[in-house]
């Protein structure tokens, strides 16, 4: 007898359609499992009849064939578990093959019929939706994630059991409530207002989360560089809807999405250490995963130490910062991953960290910062709008009892500011200074006679590049947007070129 299950895999950030047919025969008692799956998949045929049996039902003593279609389609995880022992169920009759249809089936199966969590939930309820599937029978665990998906039924299963009570009519399986994405918390986050002095970085962060842009602070150990980095998320806007959903999708396929949290509404903030390798950087593996900079995508990537990093690490970043997507190709196929993050690097001007401090002394030579400096190519360094310096708190700051500006205020102009940039690049796609163009950059960062003397002086004393001439520009319309400045004057580019790199090689 032939039964058919629907399924689904994930190829990349992306849902596919898997048919799982069971079809059992004459012949010796053995289980057969065809359609490119992997060794997880091939595992199904032990966890799928011990649960059964532990159910307390009955595995077919015959021969049975599990295909899972389209055989092009390389399946991963245990995620059909519970699809397979459903077909089971159906080819032995011991379940209505009527009792399935319209509906899309996952979870992986324990030895005691047991449904565990699974990856990737949300871009399949997603599917499930589009494809026209009515309703959808996911793990317990991953219910309130399919949840957020509307117009689709779903159906929070726990055991084999309840499942097979449920579709019997025995004891029904009480539907998950959708959830609205508005209703889902956002947590907390590090405030401005605890953080002591480091008003110019602070301002420097204000810039950078009003136009998106690249940030690299450098500064002795103990100055607060980490602080600040994780205090940027909460002045950057709030995301909307759609890109919470995009950036929950992200977590869901990398199976990072936390138990209790089934939408992220926060902006993401990536710290991987500095030992992390390429792939895991930017994704990979047989079946590529999103890595760290897809993981970052909507928020923040912040990477501390940054000469430690691998200089193969680092550089290819460059091709992400530019493109905001990364492509990895593999032999079955190349897949394209969203990577529209922010970077904030952070790092000592020496390696041990007091090179220039005007309080401990630095016991560096001068070969050896200028090696350690050069560990971070000039094109990587190009791409950063912003560098800024961040010296040790003074004791007088520090015992001060009073609280700085709040994150709330500050966000509140930077959204002003992303207004702005909102109804300027309105219909061209682009969505803030960061991403413009060079037409864009000549038609909305027009500079008075002034400010070309200033640019000319600075291209010839700093030796800037085209690309850094560019990130100027653009930054100077940023601050230009935060003064509410319609054009952008002398002031708004001397506080851009202030912000062009200064690392010192002297003594």
């Amino acid at each position: 007898m032939l039964a058919r299950v629907f399924s689904c895999a994930v190829i990349g950030l992306e849902g596919v359609i898997v048919e799982v047919e069971v079809d059992t025969g004459e012949g010796l008692p053995a289980v057969a499992i065809v359609g490119l799956p992997d060794a997880a998949v091939q595992e199904s045929r032990e966890r799928v009849q011990a649960a059964i049996r532990n159910a307390g039902l009955y595995f077919p003593r015959k021969r049975m064939i599990v295909n899972l279609a389209p055989a092009a389609v390389r399946k991963e995880g245990p995620a059909y578990d519970l699809p397979i022992a459903l077909g089971a169920l159906m080819a032995s009759g011991q379940i209505s093959c009527d009792a399935l249809e319209g509906s899309l089936v996952i979870g992986e199966l324990s030895l005691d019929g047991a449904v565990r969590h699974v990856r990737g939930v949300l871009p399949m309820a997603a599917l499930a939706r589009q494809q026209g599937f009515r309703r959808i029978f996911t793990p317990e665990a991953d219910a309130a994630e399919a949840a957020l998906v509307p117009g689709l039924e779903v159906y929070p299963v726990a055991s084999l059991t309840a499942l097979v009570a449920h579709l019997e009519g025995a004891i029904p399986i009480a539907p998950y409530p959708t959830i609205s994405p508005d209703d889902a918390p956002i947590p907390p986050t590090t405030d401005f207002a605890e953080i002591k002095g480091q008003e110019h970085v602070k301002r420097a962060l204000e810039v950078a989360a009003a136009g998106s842009h690249n940030l690299l602070m450098v500064g002795p150990p103990g100055s607060g560089k980490t602080l600040l980095a994780r205090a940027l998320p909460g002045i950057l806007p709030r995301m909307t809807i759609d890109e919470a959903l995009d950036v929950t999708r992200i977590y869901s396929v990398a199976d990072q999405l936390p138990p209790d949290v089934p939408l992220i509404r926060n902006r993401p903030f990536r710290a991987p250490h500095h030992t992390i390798s390429h792939a895991g950087l930017v994704g990979g593996g047989n079946m590529p995963h999103p890595g760290e900079i897809s993981l970052a995508h909507r928020g923040v990537l912040f990477l501390d130490e940054l000469p430690e990093f691998g200089m193969r690490v680092l550089e290819v970043l460059r091709q992400p910062i530019e493109d905001k997507v990364v492509t990895i190709s593999r032999a079955q196929g190349t897949l394209t991953f969203p990577a529209n993050f922010q970077l904030v690097g952070a790092m000592n001007p020496c390696p041990c960290g007091y090179y220039g401090d005007p309080v401990k002394p630095c016991t560096c030579s001068n070969v050896v910062v200028t090696k350690y400096q050069k560990r971070i190519s000039g094109p990587l360094l190009d791409r950063i709008d912003i560098h800024v310096e961040v010296p040790r708190v003074e004791y007088e700051k520090l015992s001060d009892h009073r609280l700085g500006e709040p994150s709330e205020v500050i966000r509140q102009r930077v959204e002003a500011a992303r207004q702005v940039q909102r109804e300027r690049f309105a219909g061209t796609g682009l969505v803030c200074n960061a991403d413009m163009q060079p037409a864009e950059v000549r038609k909305y960062c027009a500079l008075d006679e002034t400010g070309r003397a200033l640019m000319k002086t600075a291209m010839s004393q700093l030796q800037l590049t085209a690309r850094a001439y560019h990130r100027i520009l653009k930054l100077a319309r940023t601050i230009a947007d935060l003064a509410g400045a319609a054009q952008i004057g002398p002031n708004h580019l001397a506080e851009a070129l202030q912000y062009r790199p200064r690392l010192r090689t002297d003594t």
